[in-house]
């Protein structure tokens, strides 16, 4: 086989392979759905509690570009606005260029607003994101430790306390070696210094500057307002990604209990992560759906349930970030080749 021909199917064929998967996945799961009343309750579907939705998918973004903000402040203070829209602008081309670049994007919308170096900006949404999942461990233990998870074969409150254990020590340690090991990292004589320089130049990049500029990035609020806010940020994000499903279940009839709500988020949380590992697409929705199994939600009223909170994140965050990229001058095709170059 042409070596051209074999690295076509070597790209292709996982993902055409994980989608056929996820959906045989989503067809098992649904098939004894009832079309006729699953039509019905979208022409029933009350368009307040939707719109009610859409704010709270917002709000989410808004929380998020604050945490940042707080993280940001001893380099650099941003406007928690600014921030949330090159969040929203690295889902939108991770949408539309699926390679993992929606750091890579926020980052160089960042440092080029605000003449910042981008890898000083990428050690902040780094560090970003490992205190999301030391926050989202945090809850996936209260859900476990609860006592409310749905009763199924197996041990399911055993799994997700271990899952969060081991996701609290990973994220922890990832945090913890960032700040252990910033200033010898930034030095030039320790022996994976030397590797990161001899791998940079291989790029054609200054591995030295980098290794500076990524170091100068590695903060933390020195001011503990600051630093109370990063934490509050990150819980009330959570929360309100939880109460994502309250509000598309009243806008079709279908009320929970409290904690149902937070197993829905850390389930559906875990199931995107692993489909990311396996590379299934749809995790979120699939993993979404065996929680609504499990909790007894009628298929109609679950799939529309699904079908708006995904369908609707979808559409702001495409819709947002597209209109930032837009303004920023970042075309598609541009992104393109970042992702390209950052996937190699």
């Amino acid at each position: 086989m042409p070596k051209s021909k074999g690295g076509l199917l070597k790209r292709w064929l996982p993902p055409v392979l994980g989608g056929a998967l996820a959906i045989s996945l989503i067809f098992w799961l649904y098939r004894d759905l009832d079309l006729g009343r699953f039509l019905n309750g979208v022409a029933e579907a009350r368009t307040g509690w939707i719109a009610v939705l859409v704010g709270t998918i917002l709000l989410e973004q808004v929380l998020n570009g604050w945490k940042w903000r707080q993280i940001l402040h001893d380099v650099k203070p941003v406007r928690t606005l600014r921030l949330t829209g090159a969040l929203l602008a690295g889902y939108g081309a991770n949408v539309l260029v699926p390679l993992g670049i929606s750091p890579l994007v926020r980052s160089w919308l960042i440092a080029r607003m605000e003449g910042l170096k981008m890898g000083t900006v990428l050690s902040t949404t780094i560090i970003a994101r490992f205190i999301d999942g030391v926050v989202f461990a945090l809850f996936a233990g209260l859900v476990a430790m609860a006592g409310q998870v749905p009763m199924i074969e197996g041990d399911l409150e055993l799994g997700l306390a271990v899952a969060g254990a081991l996701n609290f020590f990973l994220f922890g340690m990832a945090l913890w070696a960032m700040y252990r090991f910033r200033e010898l990292f930034a030095e030039e004589g320790p022996l994976i210094c030397r590797l990161f320089d001899w791998v940079a130049t291989r790029f054609r990049a200054n591995g030295a500057a980098l290794r500076r500029t990524l170091c100068a990035g590695i903060v933390w609020p020195r001011g503990g307002l600051h630093r109370g806010y990063v934490i509050i940020a990150a819980v009330a994000a959570k929360l309100v990604a939880s109460s994502h499903y309250l509000w598309a279940g009243l806008a079709v009839g279908v009320t929970l209990a409290p904690f149902d709500y937070l197993f829905l988020m850390v389930f559906a949380g875990f199931s995107l992560v692993l489909s990311r590992f396996v590379r299934v697409p749809g995790g979120f929705v699939i993993g979404s759906a065996l929680a609504f199994e499990l909790l007894g939600v009628p298929e109609e009223q679950a799939l529309l349930m699904i079908l708006f909170n995904w369908m609707l994140s979808i559409i702001l965050v495409v819709g947002f970030g597209l209109v930032v990229l837009w303004q920023s001058g970042l075309d598609i095709r541009r992104a393109q080749t970042e992702a390209a170059n950052a996937n190699a």
